[in-house]
């Protein structure tokens, strides 16, 4: 049988470059080879399309892939932007197509559809890039903004990216000095901001996987996750550089577990993704809440969604199989 010929895409052009590549060196390196011909698809930082190390036009990745993994982290590669691309080409892709892409990557459109769906999510805020660098240049409207933040959304908060992943760009305030200093340094970015009420609480993550097990929608072990004493929250160090315990199963009780379970496939469905995804959320005495889903977890060796596969006896192979299947469908 002829093996089908599956482009690995990494690299890109977000902030999230390095995860993307160690995310994408995971696929290939455990891409089942009875069945499968791995192709290196390499974004470059500024954007250029490289297969197996030579430059390739988009436009003729047909010729040499059946199927693209998408391994492209952040901007560009989770925001239904390459999504449009492939389905304007025509090749099968793993992942969540282009508009539940899109909307999973916008942290507050997001969160509207989880509160329509009944999902508790913290309270929040949201300003453009355009009007944070309009108002930084007076004091008197700066001074409003401010204002206006702190009437939305009680102290302390999180002030993060709305659109954007792995932690980068995140922010905890607990004054309004700290908020006056997060708004100048992120009005030297290009980024819409959301403001979130901060939760204090447990840290869970819990991945599900489409057709999975006998299920529609399969719900994985719910992951506890306790930052480094050091650390705040689980910020972009935490994630990639150690130092945080990361517990699969977490110590939580059966009914926080099935909640967890219950919300991460809920918000799934309700933003219309598919094939995998991961939702993250604070774990509270009053209740749970959803902070963002993750449509295309990562996949490295510190990931989360690997562990959480190892937990009931999946291993990253079966698991990259499953969904290169999926999108062949």
């Amino acid at each position: 049988m002829e093996k089908i010929r599956v482009g690995v895409l990494r690299g890109g052009i977000s902030p999230e470059y390095d995860v993307s590549l160690k995310t994408g060196d995971s696929v290939l390196r455990h891409l089942p080879d009875d069945k499968y011909l791995p192709v290196d698809l390499l974004m470059t930082k500024d954007g250029m399309w490289h297969a197996n190390g030579l430059p390739i036009d988009p436009a003729k990745l047909s010729r040499r892939v059946d199927i693209v993994f998408n391994a492209l982290h952040g901007e560009y590669g989770e925001d239904g932007k390459v999504q449009r691309l492939f389905e304007n080409y025509g090749i099968p892709f793993t992942g969540s197509s282009s508009l539940p892409s899109s909307i999973g990557m916008n942290k507050v459109l997001s969160k509207e559809i989880f509160k329509k769906v009944g999902l508790r999510t913290p309270s929040h805020y949201s300003v453009s890039s355009k009007r944070l660098k309009e108002e930084l240049e007076h004091e008197d409207t700066f001074q409003y903004l401010l204002f206006e933040i702190l009437g939305a959304v009680p102290l302390p908060l999180i002030a993060k990216p709305v659109s954007g992943g792995s932690s980068v760009g995140t922010y905890i305030i607990r004054d309004e000095k700290e908020l006056a200093r997060a708004l100048t340094e992120l009005a030297q970015t290009d980024w819409d901001i959301l403001f979130e009420e901060f939760i204090n609480g447990r840290e869970a993550t819990c991945g599900v996987v489409d057709s999975f097990r006998g299920q529609d929608t399969y719900s994985l072990l719910p992951v506890e996750i306790r930052p480094a004493s050091d650390k705040t929250f689980f910020d972009y160090d935490a994630k990639y550089n150690g130092g945080t315990q990361e517990i699969c199963p977490g110590n939580f009780t059966r009914r926080e577990s099935e909640v967890i379970q219950n919300m991460a496939k809920l918000a799934h469905k309700a933003l219309r993704l598919r094939h995998y995804s991961r939702s993250d959320f604070i774990v509270t005495p009053k209740g749970i809440y959803i902070l963002e889903v993750n449509t295309l977890p990562g996949l490295t060796g510190e990931s989360l969604l690997p562990k959480s596969l190892r937990a009931v006896g999946a291993s990253l192979p079966e698991f990259i199989d499953h969904i290169i299947t999926l999108a062949l469908k």
